[in-house]
């Protein structure tokens, strides 16, 4: 067996069973979980009949490279929506099934884990993808926290020289799961400037871009890259890669779709990895894929949703704990030290009394440098309907005024 599979820390949701072993939730209230990341808008329906509309694609063996309309089409988002230049459909862009698995295949591709000194560095909290890539690729993961006094943004300036030296692969998140924090261009300055001198690839996730309440959209990498004078030449988008995906933006979890784009050289050894690992989306998902990304009135409703969510419940949960509308994405990120409970005791009291699941932020930390910045934080996604959102508010509230 491979060794590095005994490295691997058990996912947030196992963890979350096993703190409700043996609790049986209070059967006054039907269950309501905030605790899994799940889109719960309708798909839809466009989406959906070009879905089925393209079913004789079964008969064929799709490309791994994906079909030219999807990636035309995926460019095509990326330079509306960014403002960038033309991006080369053949050679800067590839579809994926969903970020989460390119995300966690672009490390064995990168990564010379061979080297026995080789880091990954990670926000932290963070998403679980990036610590198991990591491992399995024969790397160490490198945490670097995200704190209240930044708006939750990683302090990158704190890491010592020597550890940047061992960094082959940075995951930036943003949209931050599940902080919400969005990096600035400063930000994007100082880690491109990283990159030129440690010579690091940088993943940059950016699943949560579409959810976001103020007026003006998050800053994207590529966009940055761009405002930065590094999306020409004969190398544009130097070491950066971008993951995106589909199921936040049009409420389709269940398609597993989504695209990586950029530095066209780290793409090129990408799509080789991906040829001899079977990554390819099937036509029938590859078509609907397109009518999604080529719409955006969906998106804007999809949006509009969310924004409805946050404005009703953000208010009634700040009476009893101590939490901020997020710079975007679907997450409140609530420090629970208010209620005298920790995020363990918190979340599991909450689910026994009221059949409210969260998620206890300790689970998507881990101690590093003297610390879990998770530890007494709750993760709530607010994926349900409004009615729905708003029943588990009250019932949080009540829980807590009842402490």
């Amino acid at each position: 067996m491979n060794p590095h599979l005994a490295q691997l820390h058990p996912y947030p949701f196992e963890q979350l069973r096993q703190l409700f072993s043996g609790v049986t939730p209070n059967p006054a209230y039907s269950p309501i979980s905030l605790g899994i990341g799940e889109p719960k808008h309708p798909t839809p329906a466009f989406i959906e009949k070009a879905l089925m509309h393209a079913m004789a694609g079964l008969s064929a063996y799709p490309s791994t490279h994906g079909g030219e309309a999807l990636r035309a089409a995926i460019a095509g988002w990326l330079e509306r929506r960014y403002g960038i230049p033309a991006l080369d459909p053949a050679t800067m862009v590839l579809p994926v099934n969903g970020s989460r698995e390119a995300l966690f295949a672009f490390a064995q591709c990168v990564v010379d884990g061979a080297r026995g000194d080789a880091l990954v560095m990670s926000p932290n909290p963070f998403y679980q993808i990036y610590e198991g890539a990591a491992l399995l690729c024969g790397a160490t993961p490198y945490y670097v926290n995200s704190e209240p006094g930044r708006n939750f943004a990683p302090d990158y300036g704190s890491v010592p020289a020597a550890v940047w030296e061992r960094v082959q692969l940075l995951y930036v998140c943003s949209p931050g799961n599940p902080t919400g924090a969005v990096l600035g261009l400063d930000d994007w300055r100082q880690l491109f400037a990283l990159s030129d001198q440690y010579g690091f690839a940088i993943a940059a996730d950016e699943c949560y871009s579409e959810i976001y309440a103020g007026s003006v959209p998050p800053l994207g990498a590529l966009e940055a890259a761009h405002a930065l004078g590094r999306s020409g030449g004969a190398h544009p988008y130097p070491r950066l890669v971008v993951f995106s995906s589909l199921s936040k933006r049009s409420n389709v979890p269940g398609m597993r779709s989504g695209f990586v784009a950029g530095d066209p050289r780290l793409l090129k050894q990408f799509l080789l990895y991906r040829t001899y690992s079977g990554g390819a989306m099937s036509p029938p998902v590859q078509a609907a894929s397109c009518a999604a990304w080529n719409d955006e009135q969906h998106v804007l409703d999809n949006r509009a949703l969310y924004r409805e969510k946050f404005r009703l419940i953000t208010p009634l949960l700040k009476r009893v704990m101590d939490v901020e509308l997020p710079d975007a994405g679907f997450y409140l990120w609530a420090d629970v030290r208010r209620t005298g409970l920790s995020d363990l005791e918190f979340t599991r009291r909450l689910y026994a009394e009221y059949n409210v699941t969260v998620l206890p932020g300790s689970f998507l930390a881990r101690e590093a440098h003297g610390l879990n910045p998770g530890r007494n934080r709750i993760r709530m996604a607010l994926v349900a309907s409004v009615d729905e959102g708003l029943e588990a508010a009250n019932r949080i509230v009540a829980f807590c005024q009842g402490l």
